[in-house]
């Protein structure tokens, strides 16, 4: 007997994960390996974040918290954004999350019923359509591309057939680096508004940028679902804690479903995170050096001959055209893992569609390993200098 089987778990593999665990079998083998696979910082959480956990493990009973999290954390996360982007937010609005990803299943299934139709970039973070996958929201890409800057506009949304419920935007932009200006924003927050679609604002690369900081869509509408979290940013990306920002009309939704799905994000994950905005100057160190990370990469891959590259405006990624090479995203970067013992991740994962002839490199790592990163690439492509 066959038995049964959801066709929701049916989902792609969130391919960037595949890679990392075929990165680490290979170093547990014996292997050096340089991981620009995976988009988190190699770095731990701010020290004051590390000695109020440790606090926190010897004094509290980390018990279960509120649904939407620990009144402190709440207050800290909502002082941030007037801190921050001068912007008031109550802290009633403000629900802590299990990690950003546990805030986007809570925004999809408070905001949209299954057979929604919600528009997301291409190239985009894959988790966005593999979770809306399984629960029932179709998917609607919106190609993007070099000529175009990898910037979601308007036009993008008018080029789509059928009816939309909803959008997802990110700036910066994973995997691009892409940023939005706030005109550029302003532009979508109105198209939402004027066509009655849910807004949700991916911010969780916010404080990560190159040439100026984000501006956050709460400074445009109080109608958009914000996410953002502790992982990108402010380094702690294990601790598995986040964050929305939510409408007021989503609130009771969001934390009845919370109360459900998750009774409540970990809790000595949230003591800890409300000493993250107390460590401006380590973290700052941290965006410091991806900068650093951002011009050897681009310096290195514009030698080696790559000249088709995203902007990488902000985040820690560069989102390179490959196609020049001859070959696919997935059989350059396993030829790159074994052959050169470089971890990278391929396109397909971002744009099912046309993600073969691209690779995303993620520079949040250290310093040496991106020179060393580009040095083992000159060599692999025959170009050792």
């Amino acid at each position: 007997m066959v038995l049964k089987r959801a066709r929701r778990g049916i989902v792609p593999p969130f391919v960037v994960m595949d890679i990392m665990n075929a990165a680490i079998a290979r170093e547990q083998a014996g292997d050096d390996i340089l991981h620009l696979e995976i988009g988190q910082p190699a770095t731990p959480a701010p020290s004051g974040v590390r000695a109020v956990a440790a606090r926190a493990l010897e004094a509290d009973a980390l018990g279960y918290t509120a649904a939407t999290g620990i009144p402190h954390l709440r207050e800290r996360i909502a002082a941030h954004y007037a801190d921050r982007y001068g912007v008031a937010v109550d802290p009633r609005q403000v629900v802590v999350t299990t990690g950003s990803s546990g805030g986007f299943v809570l925004a999809f299934l408070a905001a949209f019923d299954a057979g929604d139709r919600v528009a997301l970039a291409e190239p985009g973070y894959p988790a966005y359509r593999n979770m809306m996958m399984a629960l029932g929201i179709e998917p609607v890409p919106l190609p993007l591309d070099h000529e175009d800057g990898y910037r979601l506009t308007s036009a993008h949304l008018d080029a789509v057939s059928g009816p939309l419920d909803g959008l997802i935007v990110a700036s910066p932009a994973n995997p691009t680096g892409t940023m939005l200006d706030r005109r550029a924003l302003g532009e979508l927050v109105t198209y939402c508004r004027d066509r009655g679609l849910r807004l949700i604002s991916d911010e969780i690369y916010h404080g990560i940028a190159y040439s100026g900081p984000a501006d956050t869509v709460l400074d445009l509408t109080d109608e958009a679902v914000i996410v953002n979290g502790f992982s990108k940013y402010f380094s702690m990306t294990g601790w598995r804690i986040g964050w929305l920002v939510a409408p007021e009309d989503l609130l009771r939704p969001i934390e009845c479903l919370a109360q459900n799905l998750f009774i409540s994000a970990p809790t000595l994950s949230q003591h800890a995170a409300s000493a993250v905005f107390d460590s401006a100057a380590e973290l700052d160190d941290n965006v410091a050096r991806y900068a650093r990370n951002r011009a050897v990469l681009l310096s290195g891959l514009h030698e080696a001959g790559f000249d088709r590259l995203a902007p990488a405006d902000g985040a820690f990624y560069i989102y390179a055209d490959i196609g020049g090479l001859g070959l696919d995203s997935d059989r350059l970067c396993d030829r790159l893992l074994t052959e050169a013992g470089i971890a990278l991740a391929p396109g397909r994962d971002f744009d099912p569609r046309r993600g073969r002839d691209f690779v995303r490199l993620s520079f949040a790592g250290s310093t040496e390993d991106m020179r060393e990163a580009i040095a083992r690439l000159a060599r692999w492509l025959g170009r050792d200098r």
